[in-house]
């Protein structure tokens, strides 16, 4: 087995771990209700799964939550609960492994508006916070070469930029709302506006210079985009999601969304290939080769292989309620 697919499912309240060589399912791992994203950790050999929430989603939920659940991905078993409260809302996660830090982005609420908490992988435990500078950061990314970091803030009108060494916000770039985002040595992709957003006329990938936070193109969309994703192939992944005419349910009225590739060199459309209902995560394989989408109304996981844009397979994730597949993570062999 060359590496393992861990998924959670939000309402179902699990991760599920397949073997990627013929995709069988390996096990399943119960957790705090409702999980969000995952984030592995090479170092520790830890898998962290973020908890936002007590039921739902961003801007409809029923209370916030401020736990980090932490998995040993070889026993499938919870080795930890990280409480980071007073903070609330964990959602997007970014991993420093040469300086052991974890990088959660977190809602406005409690005592601090909203911001990046920053936990030390090894005592996990939170050593420093972030702001901002908006209520609801929703994604957070690392630049390759550790100095930068950008957190995406659903209707806030900008991007935030980070200076990791001096731990602080210092700049922002402007955005009309965000959702996720990928990093590179020399650009910054942003998906806007954010899925919320009554408009899609102007949807697409915001295309930045990382050096100079200039906007340089725009690679437009038919409708708006969540999940954004570098593979290791060059390759810029995104998932589209599609609402049919007159719709306007988030969950629920959703036809097939669709994987667009991008060459992360040229910046060049190279093809599509249909999805799940609402992609909300996409990920890749270790060597960039299969790309992962994560469709959270029709709680399924699309494999598709980035040569030739077919579907190798599709995963059913189990749900119990409207939000099924959500967080995906690539697991080396140990």
């Amino acid at each position: 087995m060359s590496e393992t697919l861990a998924v959670v499912s939000q309402s179902g309240a699990t991760v599920s771990f397949f073997d990627t060589d013929d995709y069988r399912l390996l096990g399943v791992t119960e957790v705090t209700a409702e999980p969000h994203e995952l984030c592995f950790d090479p170092v520790n050999r830890l898998l962290w799964v973020s908890v936002p929430y007590k039921g739902g989603f961003y801007g409809n939920h029923t209370g916030h939550q401020s736990e980090l659940v932490v998995i040993d991905p070889d026993t499938r078993r919870v080795v930890d609960t990280v409480d980071i409260s007073p903070e609330c809302g964990p959602h997007g996660l970014s991993l420093d492994a040469e300086r052991g830090l974890l990088y959660v982005s977190v809602e406005e609420g409690g005592t601090y508006g909203g911001g990046v908490v920053v936990v030390d992988t090894a005592s996990r435990k939170p050593v420093h916070r972030i702001g901002t500078g908006a209520p609801g950061p929703h994604w957070f990314e690392i630049s390759p070469d550790g100095r930068t970091g950008y957190a995406t803030n659903k209707e806030a009108p900008f991007v935030s930029v980070v200076d990791i060494d001096r731990a602080e916000m210092v700049g922002r770039i402007e955005v009309p709302g965000s959702e996720n985002l990928a990093v590179t040595d020399t650009k910054l992709y942003v998906a806007a506006p954010w899925g919320g957003a009554p408009d899609s006329a102007h949807a697409g990938i915001r295309v930045f210079d990382r050096s100079t936070h200039e906007l340089l193109k725009v690679l437009p969309t038919d409708q708006p985009l969540i999940p954004v994703h570098h593979t290791a192939s060059g390759k810029l992944l995104v998932g589209e999601m599609r609402l049919p005419t007159g719709s306007t349910s988030l969950l629920g009225g959703q036809a097939p969304g669709r994987m667009q590739v991008f060459d992360t060199e040229t910046d060049t459309w190279q093809g599509e290939a249909e999805i799940g209902h609402l992609p909300m995560t996409i990920r890749s394989s270790l060597d960039g080769s299969r790309g992962y989408a994560a469709c959270v109304v029709s709680s399924t996981v699309d494999v598709i292989d980035l040569s030739t844009l077919e579907r190798i397979t599709r995963l059913e994730i189990p749900s119990t309620g409207a939000a099924g597949a959500h967080g995906l993570a690539s697991i080396p062999a140990a």
